[in-house]
């Protein structure tokens, strides 16, 4: 399967949020067999399982769970390559927030994002996917802080979120979440999403640029056209994610969705080393292991989510993947959870 990666110009950013917490990265990066000149390339790309062994090593050094925040205290659109410029030209943050989702494979191809008006307001929901390692949850909420922060920088305006959503468990000290996001928080959801108000998405931009935003539209499009690797693969996990509630989805209906035939689907996933079965399968895996780390969602709920008719049929497909039932598998990480906080 194709390895997911990251630009230098995000993982520059990451690395600067971890040295504010004290972290050395020119010490940890030969550890992790990385080069830290490699920030400075503009063209560099870092592996996604890099990057979760770069935040794990960081919140061990710095015994600070809570460090990926610090990524809303190194505001710089360099920070989404092209995008971030794209973004500030944008007319509206409405405007801007739907190029960051059409462009966010230039900046980390881990990270699925949407950005959608409800009922409620406007919604930006965030996953991110590990490849052989299940991602870090710094990661997402590193990636959730400096997207409100930067929306606060471009628009020059103290935006509060109705609604700050978080997988997972609450944190032992929820005080920095709260400085950071200054909303509401909530926490063992089933995604990670910012709730904005309408008329924040919909106010003018003070940074807005017609002519600056179709140029900057161009050049990410260039890029995009050039980092063509994994495209197919990326686009499909993206239909797979988005279909799977409904049912396990079948290779037509995929293919339809991305506006290719069937056939042109299975050679294009073959030639980046993959094949539709594989990538269904691995794409449940990866949700699974998320799923099962949210006490809020049974097992029943679970296995629906990720296309199973039968439950049954998940429960031998979870033994397969990791040699244990669902009920260890959340039992063991459950236990792993109470064990780290003893240690604190």
């Amino acid at each position: 399967m194709s390895e997911r990666t990251t630009s230098s110009s995000w993982a520059l950013g990451i690395v600067q949020a971890l040295e504010m917490g004290g972290v050395d990265c020119r010490a940890i990066f030969p550890e992790l067999g990385l080069n830290y000149s490699d920030l400075e390339n503009p063209d560099a790309r870092f592996a996604q399982d890099d990057m979760t062994r770069l935040w794990q090593r960081a919140v061990a050094i710095s015994g600070n769970p809570a460090i990926g925040l610090n990524m809303a205290k190194v505001i710089r659109p360099a920070s989404f390559h092209v995008v971030g410029y794209a973004l500030m030209s944008s007319a509206s943050l409405r405007e801007g927030l739907a190029r960051l989702v059409r462009y966010q494979r230039i900046i980390a191809e881990g990270a699925d994002l949407s950005f959608t008006q409800t009922a409620k307001g406007y919604e930006l929901v965030l996953a991110i996917h590990g490849d052989r390692l299940p991602p870090a949850r710094q990661s997402a909420e590193a990636s959730m802080a400096y997207a409100l922060a930067f929306c606060r920088w471009i628009s020059g305006r103290m935006i509060q979120p109705r609604q700050v959503l978080f997988q997972g468990s609450p944190p032992d000290d929820i005080e920095p979440f709260q400085q950071v996001f200054q909303a509401p928080l909530s926490f063992n959801s089933s995604h990670y999403a910012l709730l904005f108000e309408p008329a924040d998405m919909e106010a003018p931009l003070p940074t807005a640029n017609h002519s600056l935003a179709q140029l900057h539209d161009r050049f990410a499009g260039e890029y995009l056209t050039r980092f063509s690797e994994s495209r197919v693969t990326h686009q499909t996990r993206q239909v797979l994610c988005r279909l799977l509630p409904q049912g396990e989805p079948k290779r037509e209906r995929v293919a339809q969705t991305l506006l290719v035939s069937q056939r042109t689907l299975q050679r294009r996933l073959q030639e980046e080393g993959t094949s539709f079965q594989q990538l269904l399968d691995d794409t449940r895996r990866e949700l699974a292991e998320q799923y099962l780390q949210q006490p809020s969602l049974t097992l029943l709920e679970a296995s629906y989510l990720l296309g199973f008719a039968d439950p049954s049929n998940f429960f031998r497909a979870f033994r397969r993947w990791f040699g244990v039932t669902p009920s260890d598998y959340r039992a063991a990480h459950l236990q792993g959870i109470k064990a780290d906080k003893a240690s604190v």
